[in-house]
């Protein structure tokens, strides 16, 4: 989850009309990185997860607890309805937060993704939602249980039918702004299973000039079963939540729960 984390905060930035950038040269974290709703969503599902707590009520209250992050349109009134029935939606909003999925499930594949489903049903029950989260379980699931990537790129092609054949330097230059599942779970991938870095992931992610800190908080949980998170980058993120929240302890415990389990 902190990898989702960071990837939403370092893309922050680079996320509206305007701001994107086809570069891995970029500060990582310059003064205008914050957390989304990527970050808000990524706890509220680690909260559903860990503490067996209703999933559409759960997700609502971390949300009106967090407003004004940069919420969907339709997301966006979910939150506030008083029944919160799915919407179809294919939207990049059920991979950007599922990560919490294979991060309490290590051991149990199928734990992993009846948890993911779990927690996409409640808004985004398209079938492109549910993979686009399946997608992102299975493949951080594998990273974590020493997969390596030309095989999790396999496993992922022949599961989902999502094409991982280009690489990123290819992707880049006629990539554009995508809030599909379809269109942003595969080059997230991609720019997970290329890296040899969780930095670099990230730098691809957000390299892509496109729904910038989703694609990064997509990639960064995929790099970090696979590479790990160097202490000086968590700690710099852990420190932007402390500074930005009027109740940071929300996240940072969900997070640290996490951790221990």
């Amino acid at each position: 989850m902190l990898g989702a984390v960071i990837g939403d905060i370092v893309g922050s930035p680079y996320e509206g009309k305007g701001r994107k950038i086809k570069t891995k040269d970029f500060r990582l974290f310059g003064p205008y990185s914050r957390f989304t709703d990527d970050t808000v969503c990524a706890a509220a599902v680690a909260d559903i997860l860990m503490h067996d707590r209703p999933p559409a009520q759960t997700m609502q209250r971390w949300c009106r607890q967090y407003p004004g992050r940069g919420y969907g349109g339709n997301f966006g009134k979910w939150i506030y309805s008083s029944d919160p029935a799915p919407y179809d939606s294919w939207g990049n909003g059920s991979a950007m937060r599922v990560s919490p999925a294979a991060f309490l499930n290590k051991d149990s594949l199928s734990n992993a993704l009846a948890a993911s489903d779990k927690v996409t049903r409640i808004t985004h029950n398209h079938p492109e939602g549910m993979k686009g989260a399946r997608a992102t379980t299975h493949a951080i699931w594998l990273a974590f249980n020493d997969v390596e990537p030309q095989e999790i790129r396999s496993e992922i092609v022949s599961t989902y039918g999502y094409d991982l054949s280009r690489s990123v330097d290819e992707i880049r230059p006629s990539y554009s702004f995508d809030v599909s599942c379809q269109g942003t779970v595969p080059p997230a991938v991609t720019c997970a299973l290329e890296s040899t870095s969780f930095e670099d992931a990230v730098r691809n992610a957000v390299s892509l000039g496109g729904d910038s800190d989703t694609l990064a908080a997509i990639a960064g949980p995929i790099a970090e079963a696979l590479h790990g998170i160097p202490r000086a980058i968590a700690a710099e993120a852990k420190q932007r939540l402390l500074d930005a929240l009027d109740r940071p302890l929300d996240i940072l415990e969900a997070m640290r729960t996490m951790y221990l389990i």
